[in-house]
């Protein structure tokens, strides 16, 4: 029987975990031949191989990656039968157009759900997910992580993957410290999602197998917290699935791939950013949220600012540096570090994009949205990356910077005017607070 060639589109994370368990270590793995994976959002990742060492005994030469760009191509040059998405925060126009696109060139389409993908662990587990990008993921983890810690429970987060570097060596990764970032080679995007963990004390773990991740995972605590990536669902089966919205993108929690997944899926939905949303917005996405997931709880948040030095910047003129992936995938225009600024009155540089150099540059034209918003997106995939960052930042001619960013940057750019960090933090004001939940949940699972 002639195998199906396939082709996984993805963006060095899901795709690879989806070749994992269905393509590699799936039950029906011998009928199909993963010919390519193509790479999207990720800056050099095409023109690689995913390694043999890690693909498996099927794939002595490994599998390589392309952009997706030369998907018709590829289907054509391949002998493609079977193109499979395996990324997120997309469109629904977009995840069509790409269906199209394979089925134009021949090819059958598709999307591969939780009932094949997840693992099931040894221990409970609680996951925390979005709709979309920066809906504030990072925030709510902290939130559950200290419920939990003050309990007397060990917990080890475990990371949606941003394999970026050697995918070898990346398999298991383990963080239990500033140093382990550094020595690993870790890049901004990667820092901002372990740094808060770390100073909160615990193990982070993220990578490439999520088999042997869990499994090391397991053995260092007593709570898995899935710290989800984008707008994916969980790589693990949840005991507890916590969905995150966002009231300033009502009606994306309806229109992005997986995002409504999360929704239609999620025991507890919170709604964040309330002290901050349009006048309506709560409202609308309550009844989004109830016509599509009628059993979920439904918590309404505050996004709580602190600024640490709101001196260097008050009434000042400003740079204001956000989370590079929530700007530009997630289109967010109002972030922490804009709202900050506005509330201590600074004059925010509004065309950063003129004074950027280097890989900034394309990230402007990729994302024309950032462009006169007054944001200048913390992009950092590499060391050349974060070097055009650093250089950009000179150029503004701001009297003091605004850093937005879960990572503190000054750890890692230099900065030779003064500069402070805006952090933020999940307040619960309505339908219940994530302490009785977790409560219940520990009961449950004891």
């Amino acid at each position: 029987m002639k195998k199906i060639n396939t082709l996984i589109m993805g963006a060095a994370g899901r795709d690879f975990h989806n070749f994992n368990m269905v393509f590699r270590d799936g039950s029906n793995a011998e009928m199909y031949d993963v010919k390519a994976f193509t790479a999207e959002q990720i800056p050099g990742i095409d023109d690689k191989k995913y390694p043999a060492e890690l693909a498996g005994e099927r794939y002595p030469d490994g599998i390589p990656i392309y952009s997706s760009s030369k998907l018709e191509e590829l289907v054509k040059d391949l002998d493609i039968d079977l193109v499979v998405l395996a990324y997120s925060d997309l469109s629904y126009e977009y995840v069509m157009t790409q269906s199209a696109r394979a089925n134009a060139a021949g090819a059958d389409f598709m999307l591969i759900g939780p009932k094949q993908t997840m693992l099931k662990s040894s221990k409970p587990v609680i996951s925390i997910c979005a709709v979309r990008t920066g809906c504030g993921k990072s925030q709510t983890t902290r939130r559950v992580s200290e419920i939990l810690k003050a309990r007397g429970k060990k917990v080890a987060a475990v990371r949606h993957p941003m394999p970026y570097g050697d995918l070898v060596k990346m398999r298991v990764q383990r963080f239990a410290t500033f140093d382990d970032m550094i020595e690993q080679n870790c890049t901004i995007e990667e820092m901002e999602e372990y740094e808060h963990h770390i100073r909160s004390g615990n193990i982070v773990f993220a990578g490439v197998d999520y088999k042997d991740i869990l499994e090391a995972a397991e053995k260092e605590a007593d709570i898995i917290l899935w710290d989800g990536g984008n707008n994916d669902f969980p790589f693990f089966r949840s005991d507890l699935e916590i969905v995150i919205t966002d009231p300033h993108r009502v009606g994306h929690e309806l229109r992005y791939y997986p995002g409504q997944v999360n929704l239609i899926r999620g025991d507890v939905i919170i709604i964040n950013k309330a002290d901050s949303a349009p006048p309506g917005s709560i409202e609308q996405l309550k009844e989004n949220i109830r016509k599509w997931n009628s059993k979920a709880q439904i918590i309404v948040a505050d996004s709580e600012i602190t600024v640490e030095d709101p001196e260097k910047i008050k009434g000042k003129k400003v740079l204001v540096v956000e989370d590079g992936p929530t700007v530009t995938h997630g289109e967010v225009t109002t972030g922490a570090g804009t709202i900050a600024a506005q509330r201590l009155g600074c004059e925010i540089i509004k065309n950063p994009e003129q004074f950027a150099v280097g890989s900034i540059i394309d990230t402007f034209e990729t994302y024309p949205h950032l462009k006169g918003s007054g944001i200048l997106p913390a992009m950092g995939y590499g060391k050349d990356q974060m070097k055009d960052l650093e250089e950009t930042i000179k150029r503004s001619g701001a009297e003091a910077v605004v850093i937005g960013t879960p990572i503190d940057l000054t750890k890692i750019v230099k900065f030779d005017i003064p500069a402070t960090r805006v952090t933020y933090s999940l307040k619960e004001k309505e339908g219940g607070n994530l302490d009785e939940i977790i409560e219940q949940f520990l009961a449950k699972h004891s």
